[in-house]
């Protein structure tokens, strides 16, 4: 247990929250990093270049394993290099924007200006002192968040996450484990149904069709590749049916290689989405080439 003296606020380890301001000429003061610190961060700068600047994916693969051999010392990449789930995303986020992360163990790494990171803590011995996800989604609606990025909802945190998506928090994230577009809706549904709020179905539909933009289904292949195998739109709801529009498709009809690869990629249906309108009014422009219908390599 510790008490700021300038705020006046007690933290105790059975509630590591609390509410405080500083004076009007205070200033907070942050350590200098160490040494090592600062040789890792450029060192980070130096994979980036290479793989930027790489003039094939094999080039750029290439770098990425020489540097994960030179920071964990063995054939394996750290999670800070991979790209093909939600931090993959993550990088494209402006850096004057505020980002808060909710994950169990913090395993994004972000290298905007502005992130701040909340982890989950599991109960003592005594079976106090717990700070679940759930909690953590709510207190960051106080924090002033631009994007919140929660790392997988898996109960009733779900209802707070649809809840911040659909009051400002525009450009979120999250993941959800499920086997198709549809299905991690009805997931979503199951979810907000535990966090012992009794709403009606058509509610949750209603809050979510309205909260999500898009969904990215991310597969893992029978070669042990992970691979974005569709991306549906949200359009909203119709009756009582929320309505989607398969914007790509993984193609597997172009079968696999010798060695047992997957040789198919994502594919356009011929339909472009709603929000495009949108991101053309924030001077984002996506050619219309990229909506062109692409058949399957056989029917």
């Amino acid at each position: 247990m510790g008490t700021w003296g300038r705020i006046g606020t007690t933290v105790r380890d059975l509630l590591p929250g609390g509410r405080g301001g500083l004076g009007r000429d205070s200033r907070g003061l942050m350590p200098e990093p160490s040494a090592a610190q600062r040789a890792l961060v450029d060192a980070l700068d130096d994979v980036s270049s290479a793989v930027s600047s790489a003039s094939s994916v094999r080039d750029a693969n290439a770098v990425i394993v020489e540097a994960a051999k030179r920071f964990t010392g063995a054939d394996k990449v750290a999670i800070w290099l991979l790209d093909e789930h939600a931090e993959g995303l993550v990088q494209y986020v402006p850096g004057d924007e505020r980002i808060i992360t909710v994950e169990d163990a913090a395993e994004l790494q972000l290298h905007q200006e502005h992130v701040l990171r909340l982890e989950s803590r599991p109960p003592n011995i005594e079976g106090s002192g717990q700070v679940t996800i759930r909690d953590l989604v709510r207190n960051t609606l106080r924090m002033r968040p631009d994007r919140i990025i929660v790392g997988e909802v898996r109960g009733g945190e779900a209802l707070d996450m649809l809840q911040a998506m659909n009051t400002g928090h525009d450009g979120s994230l999250s993941t959800v484990h499920a086997n198709a577009p549809r299905d991690a809706l009805a997931r979503i549904e199951t979810m907000v149904l535990m966090a012992g709020f009794d709403l009606p179905v058509r509610a949750i539909r209603e809050q979510a069709a309205s909260a999500f933009d898009l969904l990215v289904h991310l597969a893992r292949l029978r070669d042990g590749s992970r691979r974005v195998v569709k991306v549906a739109e949200v359009e909203g709801m119709e009756g009582d049916t929320i309505v989607l529009q398969d914007i790509f498709y993984f193609d597997y009809s172009m079968g696999v290689d010798a060695t047992g690869k997957h040789l198919g990629h994502l594919k356009s249906t011929g339909l472009r989405p709603k929000f495009a309108r949108r991101l053309e009014d924030m001077g984002i422009e996506l050619p219309a080439s990229l909506f062109e219908y692409q058949a399957p390599a056989r029917r």
